[in-house]
């Protein structure tokens, strides 16, 4: 693997984790709200294992990317990709986007079809606030991160061991990577909590429902679905609803699995868009 930056916009440079190949299609990784590329490690090796190259992108103030003063909406990361891509000038790609970063992604195909040969959604693409609250207030105070300007690495490692005993030592440091350590040793959000809310306050005006019926690659739903119902049922109906709205989607659940499968079960992710290539 190795590490590229690449000026998208005026004074807006993104850091690329890049494993080489020459195999098609090229994949492009992009990872959720608050996180970043290095939790597409793990699926990242087979990929590139299978002689495809791979890029995995950190967007605008998360890991080592810039952190300009604006730009914190879906539709501009989704132009940063569109001109990542172009910079890069690379073939039509397996796009993949998890959380935030598939409604990101469900953008790009939408308005730069040229760019995208398949579409990965991993547990996102099809997430519309405004209809999982009735207010935006509901939806700011629920979603608001909490403050860490007190935890220490030491700390922060203990809460994500105990909550996710069944991830890899790699991925429970690539989210440690989420933030940064200061001086004094207390650690610090990457991407701040107001243009974390400018984000989520996007995703509340600007749902991807329209998008839809302007994709034409085929797209793989890979929902983690709760094995319990009510919750489940609902998870399930809306990942059909969006599948419904699209021209090629098929669906692969992943029942009683965590929202970043990539990190939880990065073989099974894997193997899913490697399949998935075979429909670009």
């Amino acid at each position: 693997m190795q590490s590229i930056d690449v000026d998208v916009a005026d004074g807006v440079r993104l850091r690329v984790r890049h494993w080489p190949g020459t195999a098609a299609p090229p994949y492009l990784l992009v990872h959720g709200l608050s996180s970043n590329a290095r939790l597409w490690d793990a699926v990242a090796g087979p990929l590139a294992a299978a002689g495809h190259p791979v890029y995995a992108v950190d967007l605008r103030s998360h890991g080592e990317s810039d952190a300009p003063p604006d730009g914190y909406d879906t539709s501009t990361a989704a132009d940063d990709l569109a001109a990542l891509w172009s910079k890069l000038g690379l073939p039509p790609a397996v796009v993949a986007g998890q959380s935030w970063g598939g409604n990101v992604v469900v953008r790009l195909a939408a308005r730069h079809p040229e760019l995208v040969g398949a579409l990965a959604l991993v547990d996102g693409g099809w997430i519309d606030l405004s209809a999982t609250f009735e207010t935006w207030e509901q939806c700011e105070a629920a979603l608001r991160p909490p403050d860490v300007d007190s935890l220490r690495p030491a700390g922060l490692h203990d809460i994500l061991t105990g909550a996710h005993p069944d991830w890899s030592d790699e991925a429970i440091a690539a989210t440690m990577a989420n933030l940064r350590e200061a001086p004094d040793g207390t650690l610090r959000r990457r991407l701040s909590i107001p243009d974390h809310m400018r984000i989520v306050r996007s995703m509340w005006d600007d749902p991807p429902w329209t998008d839809f019926p302007r994709i034409t690659a085929p797209v793989l739903l890979l929902p983690a679905v709760p094995a319990e119902a009510p919750a489940g049922d609902r998870k399930a109906e809306l990942v059909v609803k969006a599948a419904g709205a699209l021209a090629r989607a098929r669906i692969r659940e992943y029942v009683g699995a965590d929202h970043d499968l990539h990190a939880q079960r990065p073989d099974e992710v894997a193997a899913d868009l490697l399949a998935l290539a075979k429909e670009v």
